[in-house]
């Protein structure tokens, strides 16, 4: 496995491919959020209880799905930089952070406004809300540790550390609302019976979801192209002042 890793370890070579990759998932993105959109505002039926705010849905839940992704991806990273030291795996970590917290950030915000048409408040207490919180403030530490330090190694290893302790909250967001009474629903999605949504609405909300990946894999690829040459300017620097 070390040797598979280290295949990637050359930043040059992990540039070529993120540079193969990203005209192809450029151009998914805008067809699938162009695609998605469409059929979640204009295509899927209202909720017979919810109505029109149904829609909000599509925007919420692929966001939520996306912040525990991203965030699960940062901790296998950040394992990768401590246990193998690959160069590229502490840099794919900080480049994702910004773009996790981005995405969490979208969840909190329009959970509150279904929230509050449908429980009359937009902020509960109750254990996925303040999960999903304290998922945005990992993603918040996760990022200012990283400004905390002029070493980057010692950066990078002190924020790895943060990601991997704080993972044990992914399984409490996902699980939360069945081991809590929780105002929020429970899953209806991915269930061991399968989804218990109509595909009217299943559709839509998984062309969403398709397209919050494409556009993570983006953003994430230009953030680490940025982050890797960064890194090379910083050694040049180093370089020219021992000189």
């Amino acid at each position: 496995m070390a040797i598979d890793l280290h295949r990637y370890a050359n930043p040059a070579r992990f540039l070529r491919i993120m540079g193969a990759i990203f005209p192809w998932v450029a151009i998914s993105t805008a067809v699938l959020l162009i695609a998605g959109l469409y059929l979640g505002l204009f295509v899927s039926p209202e909720d017979y209880q919810q109505g029109d705010t149904v829609r909000i849905m599509f925007i919420h839940v692929p966001a939520a799905w996306m912040a525990l992704s991203i965030y699960t991806m940062m901790a296998i990273s950040s394992a990768v930089g401590l246990i193998w030291k690959h160069p590229v795996a502490d840099l794919s970590a900080k480049a994702a952070a910004p773009i996790g917290a981005c995405f969490t950030f979208l969840a909190l915000v329009t959970g509150a406004l279904w929230g509050q048409p449908m429980w009359g408040t937009y902020w509960v207490w109750d254990a996925r809300l303040t999960s999903v919180l304290i998922l945005f403030f990992l993603y918040l530490g996760y990022m200012a540790i990283w400004e905390s330090f002029d070493d980057p190694s010692k950066a990078a290893k002190a924020a790895a550390i943060l990601v991997l302790v704080g993972v044990i909250n992914i399984p409490i967001i996902k699980f939360s609302v069945d081991w809590w009474n929780t105002l929020h629903q429970p899953a209806s999605v991915a269930t061991m019976d399968g989804p218990k949504i109509h595909s009217s609405i299943l559709i839509p909300l998984l062309v969403m979801a398709a397209a919050y990946m494409s556009l993570f894999m983006s953003l994430f690829i230009v953030r680490v192209k940025s982050e890797i040459l960064a890194r090379r300017l910083r050694l040049l620097q180093m370089n020219k002042l021992q000189e």
